[in-house]
């Protein structure tokens, strides 16, 4: 069997929750500001973030509200929500992060998979959740901030609690976030305290990151990406965050410039507007060192593009939320053009050949196959996606075909999973498919992602539909109604039959192929 070992030292294997983790970071610097809104400028301290954390938990642990049942938020990025994450952490209670953009439809499927009691959302996605609670009557809603008939954040605040509620470190699910793994629908993935404080201190090394970096933190906080990288990694390692509820490129350059940012952490649209947008001439960016991109792979053109215009290193990583999120990273000190980086501390790969279950060699394309502290506890109430991802003796089958190289940098070539890559959003074709039969029209439909410069990947829809079918558009307007903004089909394409294995797979493979050549419809 061949072992691809990290070339990093391991580092020692964390005895904390993750909130006592990002507390070890705060303690030092009470009187330093560590959060600042960046709509309206509102700043906290560390002193502040911490009492608000214990505070809040007392709250949520004396109304019940954990550790019963989980607790969903769905909230753009703000200084509360990095308070409200930690605060049911340090309860002892497992939170569920929804997408805001998410429809009622969505909503609905996340709350009743994930079994949450209390919902906490923001004023401006008050109205889809209580459109979502209408068929929950047994789920609580509560707002940040205020709104008419509804029950307030700050009302759940308590008496302190002083210390981190016991848990188990690798049992406890202390954050469930919901992805589609390799295939299928959205998953909630179990993970737990060891998880997320190891990847902290594992990313934090990979990163050479430093204290005092300040980042425009609009990688959404409910996506690993940002959960892990922005928010709790910033705070633990003497980091500040800038939270913007959602990306705005004048914004984001302004915080970059004003905070003298050394690093932007983004992915691949917005690399495309650094890259080409004439906004960004207009702000001193001259502190930058390096861009990072991540959540969706990036073309070597427009990571020089980047580089170029900005005069600085553009870097890429890898990860995937059952990973916590992250298990490769490109260091500044030693880059390598198209590498998606190196192994991160006590992080073990494999390259596996998908035709023979055998390891292969340096150089050799196959499934990389991951293990860690990092690797996920399992998928929520769903033991076949669980055994078909993780082994018996702990390997993450990651559905993605690489090779790694004589000097252990791993490059991502392909990938055997279905899942569509949209803005850095996951899209299952699954999902997508099981919205189209339900309309009355449709007797069968496949979809599949179609190569995207800004986007990376659009989903776009192969029907076989009954008489009278439905238009395009009509098709189209449907799926809007049921799902959300980065779901939507870019292309309807009508076919007679959907080309099927024996077993009843999709052969999406002949899709891809005959999409050129096949009349469409847009």
């Amino acid at each position: 069997m061949t072992h691809y070992e990290t070339a990093a030292s391991d580092l020692p294997l964390s005895t904390l929750s993750v909130t006592e983790r990002v507390f070890e970071g705060l303690a030092p610097r009470l009187e330093d500001v560590v959060i600042i809104d960046g709509i309206d400028g509102r700043k906290f301290t560390a002193g502040d973030v911490i009492d608000h954390v214990k505070r809040l938990a007392g709250g949520l642990r004396a109304a019940g509200h954990v550790p019963q049942k989980p607790i969903a938020l769905m909230a753009p990025n703000s200084p509360e929500y990095c308070i409200i994450f930690h605060a049911v952490a340090w309860a002892g209670g497992t939170i569920t992060t929804l997408n805001p953009t998410y429809t009622a439809h969505e909503i609905r499927h996340q709350l009743r998979d994930s079994g949450a009691g209390l919902l906490i959302t923001d004023p401006a996605t008050l109205a889809v959740a209580k459109e979502a609670l209408e068929e929950l009557p047994e789920v609580q809603l509560c707002v940040i901030g205020s709104a008419d008939d509804c029950l307030s954040l700050s009302a759940l605040y308590g008496p302190a609690q002083e210390q981190q509620c016991p848990v188990d470190l690798d049992r406890h699910s202390v954050v469930l976030p919901y992805s589609s793994g390799t295939t299928g629908l959205p998953k909630g993935v179990c993970l737990s305290h060891r998880n997320l404080s190891m990847n902290i201190d594992q990313t934090a090394q990979g990163a050479e990151f430093r204290a005092g970096e300040t980042a425009a933190a609009f990688l959404p906080f409910f996506h690993i990406y940002g959960m892990t990288v922005m928010m709790n990694m910033h705070l633990a390692c003497g980091g500040v965050l800038v939270t913007m509820p959602r990306f705005d490129l004048e914004l984001f350059l302004r915080i970059c410039q004003d905070h003298r940012a050394r690093r932007m952490w983004i992915v691949p649209p917005v690399a495309l507007a650094l890259a080409k947008h004439p906004l960004v001439d207009a702000y001193d960016l001259s502190a930058l060192e390096q861009v990072f991109s991540g959540a969706a792979p990036m073309g070597s053109a427009l990571s020089d593009a980047v580089a170029s215009r900005l005069n600085c290193a553009m870097l890429q990583g890898y990860g995937m939320t059952e990973l916590a999120p992250v298990s490769h990273i490109t260091p500044l000190s030693t880059p390598r053009s198209g590498a998606s980086g190196l192994a991160l501390p006590n992080t073990r790969c494999r390259i596996v050949s998908p035709e023979t279950g055998e390891d292969l060699p340096p150089g050799e394309e196959g499934e990389l196959w991951i293990k860690g502290p990092q690797v996920m506890i399992g998928y929520l109430n769903n033991e076949t996606a669980t055994r078909d991802t993780l082994t018996s003796d702990g390997w993450l089958k990651t559905g993605d075909v690489a090779i790694i190289d004589a000097d252990g940098y791993m490059f991502i070539v392909d990938r055997l999973k279905e899942l569509i890559k949209y803005k850095g959003f996951q899209v299952a074709p699954a999902e997508l498919e099981a919205c189209l039969v339900a309309h009355p029209q449709i007797q069968d439909a496949a979809v599949i992602g179609l190569p995207d410069e800004e986007a990376g990947e659009v989903p776009v829809a192969f029907v076989v539909c009954a008489d009278p079918a439905p238009s395009p558009e009509e098709i189209q307007s449907y799926v809007g109604t049921q799902l959300s903004h980065y779901k939507q089909l870019h292309r309807v394409t009508f076919v007679e039959a959907i080309p099927k294995s024996p077993s009843g797979k999709i052969l999406r493979r002949l899709l891809r192929n005959s999409l050129y050549s096949i009349s469409s419809l847009h």
